[in-house]
Protein backbone atom coordinates (compact mmCIF):
# COMPACT_ATOMS: atom_id res chain seq x y z
CA UNK A 1 0.00 0.00 0.00
CA UNK A 2 1.16 3.54 -0.66
CA UNK A 3 0.02 7.10 -0.04
CA UNK A 4 -0.07 9.79 -2.70
CA UNK A 5 -1.33 13.35 -3.13
CA UNK A 6 -2.26 13.15 -6.79
CA UNK A 7 -3.39 10.42 -9.12
CA UNK A 8 -0.26 8.82 -10.53
CA UNK A 9 0.24 7.75 -14.12
CA UNK A 10 -0.99 4.34 -15.28
CA UNK A 11 -3.74 4.22 -12.66
CA UNK A 12 -6.17 1.53 -13.72
CA UNK A 13 -9.05 2.41 -11.41
CA UNK A 14 -10.07 5.30 -9.17
CA UNK A 15 -12.27 4.13 -6.30
CA UNK A 16 -14.70 6.69 -4.92
CA UNK A 17 -17.38 6.51 -2.23
CA UNK A 18 -21.03 7.10 -3.05
CA UNK A 19 -23.64 7.99 -0.42
CA UNK A 20 -27.37 7.69 -0.85
CA UNK A 21 -30.17 10.18 -0.18
CA UNK A 22 -33.68 11.03 -1.31
CA UNK A 23 -32.13 13.41 -3.84
CA UNK A 24 -29.94 10.71 -5.37
CA UNK A 25 -26.35 9.64 -4.82
CA UNK A 26 -23.50 11.95 -3.86
CA UNK A 27 -19.74 11.53 -4.05
CA UNK A 28 -18.11 11.46 -0.62
CA UNK A 29 -16.34 13.24 0.90
CA UNK A 30 -17.89 16.48 -0.32
CA UNK A 31 -15.19 18.95 0.71
CA UNK A 32 -11.91 17.19 -0.14
CA UNK A 33 -9.98 16.43 -3.32
CA UNK A 34 -11.27 19.43 -5.23
CA UNK A 35 -8.03 19.45 -7.20
CA UNK A 36 -8.68 15.86 -8.34
CA UNK A 37 -12.48 15.67 -8.43
CA UNK A 38 -13.44 19.10 -9.65
CA UNK A 39 -17.08 20.17 -9.75
CA UNK A 40 -17.21 19.36 -13.46
CA UNK A 41 -15.75 15.89 -12.96
CA UNK A 42 -18.11 15.18 -10.06
CA UNK A 43 -21.10 16.26 -12.16
CA UNK A 44 -20.02 14.09 -15.09
CA UNK A 45 -19.44 11.08 -12.84
CA UNK A 46 -22.82 11.47 -11.16
CA UNK A 47 -24.51 11.64 -14.56
CA UNK A 48 -22.75 8.46 -15.67
CA UNK A 49 -23.46 6.64 -12.42
CA UNK A 50 -27.08 7.71 -12.41
CA UNK A 51 -27.48 6.52 -15.99
CA UNK A 52 -26.49 2.97 -15.02
CA UNK A 53 -28.65 2.92 -11.88
CA UNK A 54 -26.17 3.58 -9.08
CA UNK A 55 -27.97 4.46 -5.83
CA UNK A 56 -25.14 4.60 -3.29
CA UNK A 57 -26.56 1.73 -1.25
CA UNK A 58 -24.12 0.22 1.20
CA UNK A 59 -21.49 -1.90 -0.61
CA UNK A 60 -23.10 -1.46 -4.02
CA UNK A 61 -20.47 -1.49 -6.80
CA UNK A 62 -20.76 0.49 -10.02
CA UNK A 63 -17.94 0.85 -12.55
CA UNK A 64 -17.91 3.43 -15.33
CA UNK A 65 -15.35 4.79 -17.81
CA UNK A 66 -13.26 7.62 -16.37
CA UNK A 67 -14.13 11.14 -17.53
CA UNK A 68 -11.63 12.49 -20.05
CA UNK A 69 -10.43 15.07 -17.52
CA UNK A 70 -9.09 12.21 -15.36
CA UNK A 71 -6.45 11.52 -17.97
CA UNK A 72 -4.40 9.22 -15.73
CA UNK A 73 -7.34 6.91 -14.96
CA UNK A 74 -8.91 4.15 -17.05
CA UNK A 75 -12.14 3.67 -15.09
CA UNK A 76 -13.91 4.74 -11.91
CA UNK A 77 -15.35 2.30 -9.40
CA UNK A 78 -18.04 3.77 -7.16
CA UNK A 79 -18.68 1.82 -3.96
CA UNK A 80 -21.81 2.50 -1.94
CA UNK A 81 -21.54 3.82 1.61
CA UNK A 82 -25.24 4.03 2.39
CA UNK A 83 -26.90 7.05 3.96
CA UNK A 84 -24.45 9.92 4.48
CA UNK A 85 -25.42 10.44 8.11
CA UNK A 86 -24.76 6.78 8.95
CA UNK A 87 -21.31 6.37 7.42
CA UNK A 88 -18.86 5.23 10.10
CA UNK A 89 -15.48 3.54 10.18
CA UNK A 90 -16.96 0.05 9.94
CA UNK A 91 -19.01 0.94 6.86
CA UNK A 92 -15.93 2.42 5.20
CA UNK A 93 -14.03 -0.76 6.10
CA UNK A 94 -16.77 -2.95 4.62
CA UNK A 95 -17.16 -0.90 1.47
CA UNK A 96 -13.40 -0.79 0.92
CA UNK A 97 -13.32 -4.55 1.41
CA UNK A 98 -15.97 -5.14 -1.23
CA UNK A 99 -14.15 -2.82 -3.61
CA UNK A 100 -10.79 -4.47 -2.93
CA UNK A 101 -12.16 -7.94 -3.58
CA UNK A 102 -13.67 -6.82 -6.91
CA UNK A 103 -10.38 -5.49 -8.25
CA UNK A 104 -8.66 -8.78 -9.03
CA UNK A 105 -6.26 -8.47 -11.93
CA UNK A 106 -5.77 -4.75 -11.37
CA UNK A 107 -2.25 -3.36 -11.12
CA UNK A 108 -2.73 0.13 -9.69
CA UNK A 109 -5.72 1.60 -7.85
CA UNK A 110 -6.15 5.06 -6.33
CA UNK A 111 -8.92 5.85 -3.86
CA UNK A 112 -10.53 8.84 -2.19
CA UNK A 113 -12.13 6.67 0.52
CA UNK A 114 -9.03 7.58 2.53
CA UNK A 115 -10.46 11.07 2.94
CA UNK A 116 -13.26 9.61 5.05
CA UNK A 117 -11.14 7.41 7.33
CA UNK A 118 -7.69 6.46 6.15
CA UNK A 119 -7.17 3.66 8.67
CA UNK A 120 -10.54 2.03 8.02
CA UNK A 121 -10.09 2.29 4.25
CA UNK A 122 -6.62 0.72 4.45
CA UNK A 123 -7.82 -2.16 6.62
CA UNK A 124 -10.80 -2.77 4.37
CA UNK A 125 -8.85 -2.84 1.12
CA UNK A 126 -6.13 -5.05 2.59
CA UNK A 127 -8.52 -7.58 4.13
CA UNK A 128 -10.98 -7.52 1.25
CA UNK A 129 -8.21 -8.32 -1.22
CA UNK A 130 -6.80 -11.14 0.95
CA UNK A 131 -6.42 -14.52 -0.71
CA UNK A 132 -4.92 -17.88 0.28
CA UNK A 133 -3.49 -20.00 -2.51
CA UNK A 134 -0.35 -21.87 -1.36
CA UNK A 135 -1.89 -25.27 -2.01
CA UNK A 136 -2.91 -24.69 -5.61
CA UNK A 137 -0.79 -26.30 -8.28
CA UNK A 138 -0.11 -24.62 -11.63
CA UNK A 139 -3.23 -26.13 -13.15
CA UNK A 140 -5.52 -24.32 -10.68
CA UNK A 141 -3.38 -21.34 -9.63
CA UNK A 142 -5.05 -17.93 -10.04
CA UNK A 143 -4.62 -16.48 -13.52
CA UNK A 144 -3.28 -12.92 -13.85
CA UNK A 145 -6.80 -11.50 -14.00
CA UNK A 146 -7.66 -13.40 -10.82
CA UNK A 147 -4.70 -12.15 -8.78
CA UNK A 148 -5.43 -9.66 -5.97
CA UNK A 149 -4.97 -5.97 -6.72
CA UNK A 150 -1.24 -5.26 -6.78
CA UNK A 151 -1.09 -1.72 -5.38
CA UNK A 152 -3.42 0.74 -3.65
CA UNK A 153 -2.60 4.45 -3.51
CA UNK A 154 -4.49 6.49 -0.93
CA UNK A 155 -5.27 10.04 -1.95
CA UNK A 156 -4.97 12.40 0.99
CA UNK A 157 -5.62 16.15 1.18
CA UNK A 158 -2.35 17.04 2.94
CA UNK A 159 1.20 15.75 2.68
CA UNK A 160 1.33 14.73 6.36
CA UNK A 161 -2.23 13.47 6.59
CA UNK A 162 -2.63 10.17 8.44
CA UNK A 163 0.83 8.63 8.25
CA UNK A 164 0.48 7.08 11.70
CA UNK A 165 -3.06 5.87 11.00
CA UNK A 166 -1.93 4.20 7.79
CA UNK A 167 1.00 2.47 9.50
CA UNK A 168 -1.20 1.20 12.32
CA UNK A 169 -3.89 0.00 9.91
CA UNK A 170 -1.36 -1.91 7.86
CA UNK A 171 0.06 -3.65 10.93
CA UNK A 172 -3.42 -4.59 12.13
CA UNK A 173 -4.43 -5.91 8.71
CA UNK A 174 -1.21 -7.94 8.49
CA UNK A 175 -1.93 -9.46 11.92
CA UNK A 176 -5.46 -10.41 10.84
CA UNK A 177 -4.01 -11.94 7.67
CA UNK A 178 -1.51 -13.92 9.77
CA UNK A 179 -4.37 -15.38 11.80
CA UNK A 180 -6.29 -16.14 8.61
CA UNK A 181 -3.28 -17.90 7.11
CA UNK A 182 -2.97 -20.13 10.17
CA UNK A 183 -6.67 -20.99 10.13
CA UNK A 184 -6.74 -21.65 6.38
CA UNK A 185 -3.72 -23.97 6.46
CA UNK A 186 -5.07 -27.55 6.33
CA UNK A 187 -4.53 -29.90 9.28
CA UNK A 188 -2.33 -32.13 7.12
CA UNK A 189 0.19 -29.29 7.19
CA UNK A 190 -0.62 -27.59 10.52
CA UNK A 191 -0.47 -30.16 13.30
CA UNK A 192 0.58 -29.28 16.86
CA UNK A 193 4.35 -29.56 16.41
CA UNK A 194 4.28 -27.62 13.14
CA UNK A 195 1.94 -24.99 14.56
CA UNK A 196 4.29 -24.52 17.49
CA UNK A 197 7.29 -24.29 15.18
CA UNK A 198 5.68 -21.65 12.98
CA UNK A 199 4.61 -19.62 16.00
CA UNK A 200 8.13 -19.83 17.39
CA UNK A 201 9.71 -18.60 14.14
CA UNK A 202 7.37 -15.61 13.96
CA UNK A 203 7.81 -14.77 17.64
CA UNK A 204 11.59 -14.95 17.61
CA UNK A 205 11.70 -12.75 14.51
CA UNK A 206 9.64 -10.18 16.46
CA UNK A 207 11.96 -10.34 19.46
CA UNK A 208 9.52 -12.16 21.75
CA UNK A 209 10.47 -14.65 24.44
CA UNK A 210 9.38 -18.16 23.44
CA UNK A 211 8.87 -21.40 25.35
CA UNK A 212 7.61 -24.60 23.74
CA UNK A 213 6.62 -27.61 25.85
CA UNK A 214 6.57 -30.95 24.00
CA UNK A 215 4.69 -34.04 25.18
CA UNK A 216 7.45 -35.05 27.60
CA UNK A 217 7.55 -31.60 29.20
CA UNK A 218 3.76 -31.55 29.37
CA UNK A 219 3.74 -34.88 31.18
CA UNK A 220 6.46 -33.78 33.57
CA UNK A 221 4.55 -30.57 34.26
CA UNK A 222 1.21 -32.25 34.89
CA UNK A 223 -0.74 -30.80 31.97
CA UNK A 224 -3.42 -33.47 32.09
CA UNK A 225 -5.96 -31.60 29.96
CA UNK A 226 -3.68 -31.05 26.99
CA UNK A 227 -2.28 -34.59 27.22
CA UNK A 228 -5.71 -36.16 27.63
CA UNK A 229 -7.09 -34.50 24.51
CA UNK A 230 -3.97 -35.13 22.46
CA UNK A 231 -3.26 -38.74 23.33
CA UNK A 232 -5.57 -40.16 20.66
CA UNK A 233 -3.44 -38.67 17.90
CA UNK A 234 -0.16 -39.90 16.45
CA UNK A 235 0.88 -36.23 16.39
CA UNK A 236 1.52 -35.25 20.02
CA UNK A 237 0.42 -32.00 21.66
CA UNK A 238 2.36 -28.87 22.47
CA UNK A 239 2.00 -25.81 24.68
CA UNK A 240 3.54 -22.56 23.44
CA UNK A 241 4.27 -19.47 25.50
CA UNK A 242 5.05 -16.16 23.80
CA UNK A 243 5.88 -13.06 25.82
CA UNK A 244 6.26 -9.41 24.87
CA UNK A 245 7.50 -7.16 27.68
CA UNK A 246 6.56 -3.54 27.07
CA UNK A 247 5.36 -2.23 30.42
CA UNK A 248 4.23 -3.01 33.97
CA UNK A 249 0.58 -3.80 33.25
CA UNK A 250 0.24 -7.55 32.54
CA UNK A 251 -2.22 -9.04 30.07
CA UNK A 252 -2.57 -12.80 29.62
CA UNK A 253 -3.97 -14.19 26.38
CA UNK A 254 -5.02 -17.83 26.06
CA UNK A 255 -6.13 -19.40 22.79
CA UNK A 256 -7.61 -22.79 21.94
CA UNK A 257 -5.33 -24.59 19.48
CA UNK A 258 -7.11 -27.76 18.38
CA UNK A 259 -5.50 -28.27 14.98
CA UNK A 260 -8.27 -30.66 14.00
CA UNK A 261 -11.29 -31.82 15.94
CA UNK A 262 -12.98 -35.10 15.06
CA UNK A 263 -14.72 -35.10 18.42
CA UNK A 264 -12.55 -38.00 19.55
CA UNK A 265 -14.45 -41.10 20.72
CA UNK A 266 -17.60 -38.89 20.88
CA UNK A 267 -17.10 -38.50 17.14
CA UNK A 268 -18.73 -35.74 15.14
CA UNK A 269 -20.95 -36.35 12.10
CA UNK A 270 -18.96 -36.60 8.86
CA UNK A 271 -20.90 -33.81 7.16
CA UNK A 272 -18.99 -30.50 7.42
CA UNK A 273 -16.30 -32.02 9.64
CA UNK A 274 -13.72 -30.49 7.28
CA UNK A 275 -14.56 -27.11 8.80
CA UNK A 276 -12.92 -28.30 12.03
CA UNK A 277 -9.63 -27.24 10.48
CA UNK A 278 -10.64 -23.92 12.04
CA UNK A 279 -10.69 -25.20 15.63
CA UNK A 280 -7.35 -23.51 16.31
CA UNK A 281 -8.64 -20.04 15.38
CA UNK A 282 -8.44 -18.85 19.01
CA UNK A 283 -4.77 -19.82 19.13
CA UNK A 284 -4.14 -18.13 15.78
CA UNK A 285 -5.76 -14.93 17.04
CA UNK A 286 -3.79 -14.68 20.27
CA UNK A 287 -0.48 -15.47 18.55
CA UNK A 288 -1.12 -12.82 15.90
CA UNK A 289 -2.24 -10.30 18.53
CA UNK A 290 0.85 -10.81 20.70
CA UNK A 291 3.07 -10.25 17.66
CA UNK A 292 1.03 -7.14 16.83
CA UNK A 293 1.39 -5.70 20.35
CA UNK A 294 5.15 -5.99 19.93
CA UNK A 295 5.12 -4.39 16.47
CA UNK A 296 3.07 -1.49 17.85
CA UNK A 297 5.46 -1.17 20.84
CA UNK A 298 2.55 -0.94 23.27
CA UNK A 299 3.51 -0.08 26.88
CA UNK A 300 2.16 -3.30 28.40
CA UNK A 301 3.34 -6.88 28.89
CA UNK A 302 1.42 -9.45 26.86
CA UNK A 303 1.92 -13.18 27.34
CA UNK A 304 0.16 -15.74 25.17
CA UNK A 305 -0.29 -19.26 26.53
CA UNK A 306 -1.36 -21.50 23.67
CA UNK A 307 -2.23 -25.20 24.09
CA UNK A 308 -2.15 -27.20 20.85
CA UNK A 309 -3.54 -30.69 20.28
CA UNK A 310 -5.27 -32.82 17.67
CA UNK A 311 -8.46 -34.53 18.90
CA UNK A 312 -8.60 -37.95 17.27
CA UNK A 313 -10.28 -41.32 18.01
CA UNK A 314 -7.91 -44.25 18.39
CA UNK A 315 -6.96 -47.11 20.71
CA UNK A 316 -5.09 -44.60 22.86
CA UNK A 317 -7.75 -41.86 22.91
CA UNK A 318 -9.42 -40.78 26.14
CA UNK A 319 -12.89 -42.23 26.65
CA UNK A 320 -16.18 -40.84 27.92
CA UNK A 321 -16.09 -41.61 31.64
CA UNK A 322 -12.33 -41.12 32.04
CA UNK A 323 -11.05 -38.80 34.75
CA UNK A 324 -8.07 -36.56 34.13
CA UNK A 325 -6.13 -34.21 36.37
CA UNK A 326 -5.78 -30.69 35.03
CA UNK A 327 -2.66 -28.59 35.48
CA UNK A 328 -2.98 -27.28 39.03
CA UNK A 329 -4.68 -30.40 40.41
CA UNK A 330 -8.40 -30.12 39.60
CA UNK A 331 -9.88 -33.47 38.52
CA UNK A 332 -12.37 -33.59 35.64
CA UNK A 333 -14.70 -36.39 34.56
CA UNK A 334 -14.77 -36.44 30.77
CA UNK A 335 -18.38 -37.12 29.85
CA UNK A 336 -17.98 -36.05 26.23
CA UNK A 337 -14.63 -36.09 24.41
CA UNK A 338 -15.98 -33.54 21.92
CA UNK A 339 -15.97 -30.96 24.73
CA UNK A 340 -12.19 -30.96 24.52
CA UNK A 341 -11.41 -27.27 24.04
CA UNK A 342 -12.26 -26.40 27.63
CA UNK A 343 -9.89 -29.14 28.84
CA UNK A 344 -6.82 -27.71 27.12
CA UNK A 345 -7.88 -24.15 27.95
CA UNK A 346 -8.17 -25.00 31.65
CA UNK A 347 -4.53 -26.09 31.75
CA UNK A 348 -3.45 -22.95 29.92
CA UNK A 349 -5.55 -20.60 32.07
CA UNK A 350 -4.02 -21.97 35.27
CA UNK A 351 -0.53 -21.64 33.81
CA UNK A 352 -1.26 -18.09 32.62
CA UNK A 353 -2.53 -17.23 36.09
CA UNK A 354 0.86 -18.08 37.58
CA UNK A 355 2.21 -14.91 35.93
CA UNK A 356 -0.12 -12.80 38.13
CA UNK A 357 -1.77 -10.98 35.21
CA UNK A 358 -3.99 -7.95 35.71
CA UNK A 359 -6.23 -9.10 32.86
CA UNK A 360 -6.83 -12.50 31.29
CA UNK A 361 -8.60 -13.06 27.98
CA UNK A 362 -9.21 -16.48 26.52
CA UNK A 363 -10.39 -17.03 22.95
CA UNK A 364 -11.86 -20.21 21.53
CA UNK A 365 -14.04 -21.72 18.87
CA UNK A 366 -15.60 -23.42 21.85
CA UNK A 367 -19.27 -24.34 21.34
CA UNK A 368 -21.82 -24.89 18.64
CA UNK A 369 -24.19 -23.33 21.16
CA UNK A 370 -22.56 -19.95 20.43
CA UNK A 371 -23.98 -20.09 16.90
CA UNK A 372 -27.37 -21.25 18.13
CA UNK A 373 -27.52 -18.29 20.52
CA UNK A 374 -25.88 -15.52 18.49
CA UNK A 375 -25.51 -16.67 14.89
CA UNK A 376 -22.33 -16.98 12.88
CA UNK A 377 -21.09 -13.38 13.04
CA UNK A 378 -21.49 -12.38 16.70
CA UNK A 379 -18.93 -13.53 19.28
CA UNK A 380 -20.21 -14.25 22.75
CA UNK A 381 -18.31 -12.44 25.51
CA UNK A 382 -18.47 -13.72 29.07
CA UNK A 383 -16.39 -13.13 32.19
CA UNK A 384 -16.14 -10.70 35.10
CA UNK A 385 -18.92 -8.16 34.59
CA UNK A 386 -17.10 -4.88 34.06
CA UNK A 387 -14.30 -6.30 31.91
CA UNK A 388 -16.75 -8.43 29.91
CA UNK A 389 -18.79 -5.33 29.07
CA UNK A 390 -15.65 -3.37 28.20
CA UNK A 391 -14.42 -6.07 25.83
CA UNK A 392 -17.83 -6.40 24.19
CA UNK A 393 -18.09 -2.63 23.69
CA UNK A 394 -14.63 -2.37 22.14
CA UNK A 395 -15.40 -5.36 19.93
CA UNK A 396 -18.47 -3.61 18.55
CA UNK A 397 -16.53 -0.39 18.04
CA UNK A 398 -14.03 -2.13 15.74
CA UNK A 399 -16.74 -4.01 13.85
CA UNK A 400 -16.28 -7.50 15.31
CA UNK A 401 -19.64 -7.35 17.08
CA UNK A 402 -18.92 -8.99 20.44
CA UNK A 403 -21.99 -9.32 22.65
CA UNK A 404 -21.98 -9.63 26.45
CA UNK A 405 -23.57 -12.80 27.81
CA UNK A 406 -24.36 -13.80 31.42
CA UNK A 407 -22.98 -16.60 33.57
CA UNK A 408 -26.14 -17.78 35.39
CA UNK A 409 -25.27 -19.21 38.78
CA UNK A 410 -27.88 -21.95 38.52
CA UNK A 411 -26.04 -23.57 35.60
CA UNK A 412 -22.90 -24.20 37.67
CA UNK A 413 -24.42 -27.16 39.54
CA UNK A 414 -24.93 -28.96 36.23
CA UNK A 415 -21.14 -29.34 35.97
CA UNK A 416 -20.89 -31.34 39.20
CA UNK A 417 -19.46 -34.84 38.89
CA UNK A 418 -20.26 -37.87 41.01
CA UNK A 419 -16.63 -38.99 41.03
CA UNK A 420 -14.44 -35.94 40.29
CA UNK A 421 -14.23 -32.22 41.05
CA UNK A 422 -16.00 -31.30 37.82
CA UNK A 423 -17.66 -32.80 34.77
CA UNK A 424 -16.62 -31.34 31.43
CA UNK A 425 -20.22 -30.94 30.20
CA UNK A 426 -23.69 -30.56 31.61
CA UNK A 427 -26.09 -33.44 31.00
CA UNK A 428 -28.51 -31.26 29.00
CA UNK A 429 -28.33 -28.98 25.98
CA UNK A 430 -29.50 -25.73 27.59
CA UNK A 431 -27.12 -22.76 27.71
CA UNK A 432 -24.18 -24.72 26.36
CA UNK A 433 -22.08 -21.65 25.64
CA UNK A 434 -22.65 -20.36 29.16
CA UNK A 435 -21.92 -23.72 30.79
CA UNK A 436 -18.62 -23.93 28.93
CA UNK A 437 -17.66 -20.49 30.24
CA UNK A 438 -18.67 -21.49 33.77
CA UNK A 439 -16.34 -24.48 33.47
CA UNK A 440 -13.46 -22.18 32.49
CA UNK A 441 -14.31 -19.79 35.32
CA UNK A 442 -13.33 -22.52 37.80
CA UNK A 443 -9.71 -22.14 36.63
CA UNK A 444 -9.44 -18.34 36.51
CA UNK A 445 -7.39 -16.92 39.41
CA UNK A 446 -9.31 -14.99 42.05
CA UNK A 447 -9.27 -11.22 41.53
CA UNK A 448 -8.17 -11.27 37.87
CA UNK A 449 -10.25 -9.33 35.36
CA UNK A 450 -11.32 -12.04 32.90
CA UNK A 451 -13.06 -12.23 29.54
CA UNK A 452 -13.90 -15.34 27.54
CA UNK A 453 -14.66 -14.97 23.83
CA UNK A 454 -16.51 -17.80 22.10
CA UNK A 455 -15.93 -17.30 18.36
CA UNK A 456 -17.10 -20.67 17.04
CA UNK A 457 -19.02 -19.06 14.18
CA UNK A 458 -17.33 -15.69 13.64
CA UNK A 459 -13.80 -17.13 13.28
CA UNK A 460 -14.59 -19.12 10.13
CA UNK A 461 -16.87 -18.11 7.28
CA UNK A 462 -18.42 -21.10 5.54
CA UNK A 463 -20.68 -18.93 3.38
CA UNK A 464 -20.08 -16.37 0.67
CA UNK A 465 -17.85 -13.30 1.05
CA UNK A 466 -19.23 -10.14 2.66
CA UNK A 467 -17.62 -6.79 3.39
CA UNK A 468 -13.92 -7.38 4.02
CA UNK A 469 -14.56 -11.03 5.03
CA UNK A 470 -13.84 -13.76 2.52
CA UNK A 471 -14.54 -17.46 2.69
CA UNK A 472 -12.58 -19.39 5.33
CA UNK A 473 -10.64 -17.91 8.22
CA UNK A 474 -11.75 -14.40 9.20
CA UNK A 475 -9.08 -13.38 11.71
CA UNK A 476 -11.74 -12.63 14.34
CA UNK A 477 -11.10 -11.51 17.07
CA UNK A 478 -7.61 -10.05 16.45
CA UNK A 479 -8.95 -6.50 16.08
CA UNK A 480 -10.98 -6.83 19.27
CA UNK A 481 -7.98 -8.09 21.22
CA UNK A 482 -5.65 -5.33 20.07
CA UNK A 483 -8.33 -2.71 20.78
CA UNK A 484 -8.63 -4.02 24.34
CA UNK A 485 -4.87 -4.09 24.82
CA UNK A 486 -4.55 -0.53 23.51
CA UNK A 487 -7.37 0.54 25.81
CA UNK A 488 -5.61 -1.02 28.81
CA UNK A 489 -2.33 0.58 27.72
CA UNK A 490 -4.06 3.97 27.79
CA UNK A 491 -5.30 3.64 31.37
Amino acid sequence: MARTLTIGPDTDVLVIGLTSSENGPSIAPDDLFGDVLTDDIRAELLDQLGAVGAKGKAEELTRVPAPAALDNVTSVLAVGLGAADKVDAEQIRRSAGVAGRSLNGTELVATTLSGLDLGAAAEGFYLGAYSFNPFRSEKSAPKPDEQPVARIEFLVPEADFGEEALFRAQLIAEAVATARDFVNTPPSHLYPAEFASRAQVLAEAAGLEVEVLDEKALEAGGYGGVLGVGKGSARPPRLVRLSYSGGPRKIALVGKGITFDTGGISIKPAQNMENMTSDMAGAAAVIATTLLAARLSLPVTVTATVPMAENMPSATAQRPGDVLTQYGGTTVEVLNTDAEGRLILADAIVRAGEDSPDYLIDVATLTGAQMVALGTRTPGVMGTDDFRDRVARLSREVGENGWAMPLPAELRADLNSKIADLANVAQHRWGGMLSAALFLKEFVPEGVEWAHLDVAGPAYNTGGPFGYIGKGGTGVPVRTLIAVIEDIAGE
